[in-house]
């Protein structure tokens, strides 16, 4: 949590000052009693206000809340504002933990527009503990990027669809073994 931390309170300081008024009103609104800290009852109740019910779970909160202190402050707000805008909000599939850093997707869904994701953490795809279709190859967060922007970097020259075809599923399943032999140590 802490890397993606970083990178939010990184953006947070590139961000216009009208989006940094936007986020502080955001906190504001949040924060119903006035005591400069969002407690887990108001952020359920925001949160459903905005219909953003995958990010009301315990789970995301106490993420959230550096200090363990039960309650969040202007900064895990920015986190927060963070993970809504990037859709980082991406939890496993298996044991329902936020997953902030690395982590593996099935590469037939996540290059599938027809079907949702399936992304497990790296306990779960380490330790096999996750049920999926049997042909599935999972794939880095990282590596399925690398392999995305390898795809749209010929998009113009080719049909979207052909582009997709063309990914090397052996290259994926190749790097995904490695990365199990290697422990899981994607960075």
């Amino acid at each position: 949590m802490e890397e993606l931390r970083r990178a939010a309170i990184a953006s947070y300081e590139h961000v216009r000052e009208k989006d940094k008024k936007s986020i502080t009103k955001t906190f504001k609104a949040m924060d119903k009693n006035r005591d400069e800290q969002i407690s887990l009852g108001e952020y359920v109740k925001s949160l459903e206000k905005k219909k953003a019910y995958n990010l009301t779970p315990q789970i995301i909160f106490s993420a959230l809340d550096k200090d363990g202190n039960g309650s969040l402050d202007f900064e895990d707000v920015i986190v927060l504002h963070y993970i809504m805008q990037s859709g980082r909000a991406i939890i496993c599939m298996s044991c329902k933990t936020l997953m902030a850093g690395a982590y593996f997707s099935c590469s037939q869904c996540f290059f599938n527009a027809s079907v949702s994701t399936f992304d497990i953490c790296c306990d779960c795809y380490g330790g096999k503990k996750f049920t999926h279709h049997g042909d599935a190859t999972f794939c880095d967060n990282y590596t399925l990027l690398r392999q995305s922007r390898s795809a749209i970097q010929e998009a113009p020259m080719k049909e979207e669809s052909d582009v997709f075809e063309e990914i090397d599923i052996d290259m994926i399943s190749s790097v995904a073994n490695l990365t199990v032999t290697a422990g899981c140590i994607i960075m």
